[in-house]
């Protein structure tokens, strides 16, 4: 028999964050195992961006949203009397900014069109939208390969190389902008089944003067440069097709007391930001301050040494580095370090003066590590220079109010 007057073991107690944790996980895998995966058509028009430059699409208010395609095809019209050139980012730059306000007004993305695509393709491990040609990529006599290239209702990315003098061309980008950061992991959706409250995507096309640059300009945010000396301001984007298509799950698992909801997850925004920084000197260390509250999972910058030629394959930058508030490097690379890095993990180089910091596997925390800054040693800097940061993270609503915004200079 049991001795009475001897202390039986207890079970541990969960936490109320360990609870609040295995209630999350129990909730996603039930909406994951039940719930029914939605992409419908949401949106699609034909404008002329001259006289609509912003275009707001309001979602359907069902389900849990994860995000949204969108398609954008340009029709570019080259009445100058140079020809035109394809940039490095290319169609990338088809939207100059993409943004979504949710119910609470809170904006979770505001970002380049090409930050978007770099993401994308960041994720996917590849550059996004792209297939493998037969020709180059595969050893096969069956003709997997480029085969779809639709003229009319979107088609896949596409954009000619060069567009001739007098002529036009389509050109087509798709964009996927994320909610949830994926299918498995639900941080950032959002409960869609409300009423009296309304959400955002904002979709905002370039400028003529930022889509079309002249030769030897900067062509960062530009989809085609002039092939030579002489005016591009007779290019024009005579009209453009925008498709926009929602994914969210629906028929949500039911409980005793309603709809099974990972809540944590929906307490958490998924955020792609952008900001520029300028005024670099060379030789010295020049810092992009990370905002508080939040889990940053990559970095993205575009450094111009210049203001216009100045994006090279990194001979104009000494080193980056990750700095703590106690001017501790937690790590501290050469740009051919940094090359080397991605090319194992992406297999080729993004485009000249792009670089990818990831920090997927260990976030920085700024409510862990305050003060984190990410630090460019620039060798060459002049008048005109400028960086491009695009971050990608993780923060609790009720903290955002809190937190700072981005740093610019």
């Amino acid at each position: 028999m049991p001795n009475p007057n001897q202390t039986q073991p207890q079970s541990a107690q969960l936490t109320p964050a360990q609870q609040a944790a295995q209630l999350n996980l129990a909730a996603r895998q039930a909406i994951k195992n039940t719930s029914v995966k939605m992409m419908q058509p949401l949106y699609q028009q034909t404008v002329v961006p001259a006289n609509t430059p912003v275009l707001t699409v309001q979602p359907r208010n069902v389900g849990l949203l994860l995000g949204f395609w969108v398609m954008v095809q340009h029709n570019v019209n080259n009445q100058s009397t140079v020809s035109l050139n394809l940039t490095d980012f290319g169609p990338m730059n088809a939207l100059a900014n993409i943004q979504f306000n949710d119910f609470n007004n809170t904006t979770r993305v505001q970002t380049t069109g090409w930050h978007v695509g770099l993401i994308n393709s960041v994720r996917h491990r590849r550059p996004t939208g792209t297939a493998l040609v037969r020709t180059t990529g595969f050893d096969s006599p069956i003709d997997f390969g480029s085969n779809f290239s639709l003229a009319n209702g979107g088609g896949t990315i596409s954009a000619p190389a060069s567009i001739a003098s007098l002529s036009a061309a389509n050109v087509t980008m798709w964009y996927w902008v994320p909610l949830a950061y994926s299918d498995d992991d639900l941080r950032g959706s959002i409960y869609a089944n409300v009423v009296n409250a309304t959400s955002q995507l904002i979709l905002s096309f370039p400028a003529q003067t930022q889509a079309f640059v002249q030769n030897g300009a900067d062509t960062t945010n530009a989809m085609y440069v002039g092939a030579a000396a002489g005016s591009v301001s007779a290019v024009a984007i005579t009209s453009s097709q925008v498709q926009v298509f929602q994914y969210y799950y629906d028929q949500l698992p039911i409980s005793k007391s309603g709809v099974l909801l990972p809540v944590t997850d929906l307490a958490t925004v998924y955020e792609l930001k952008n900001t520029l920084q300028n005024s670099v000197q060379a030789n010295q260390d020049f810092g992009y301050q990370y905002a508080n509250f939040r889990n940053f999972l990559s970095t993205v910058v575009v450094w111009n040494n210049n203001g216009t030629s100045g994006r090279v394959g990194g001979t104009d930058v000494n080193y980056w580095s990750l700095q703590a508030a106690n001017t501790t490097n937690i790590w501290k690379k050469t740009p051919a370090l940094l090359a080397n890095e991605f090319r194992n993990f992406f297999q080729t180089d993004l485009p000249p003066g792009t670089y990818y910091f990831g920090s997927r596997q260990k976030p920085i925390v700024t409510t862990q590590y305050g003060n984190m800054q990410l630090i460019l040693n620039a060798s060459i800097a002049t008048a005109g220079n400028y960086q491009l940061v695009g971050v990608e993270d993780f923060a609790l609503i009720q903290t955002l109010s809190m937190a700072g915004s981005l740093p610019t200079s």
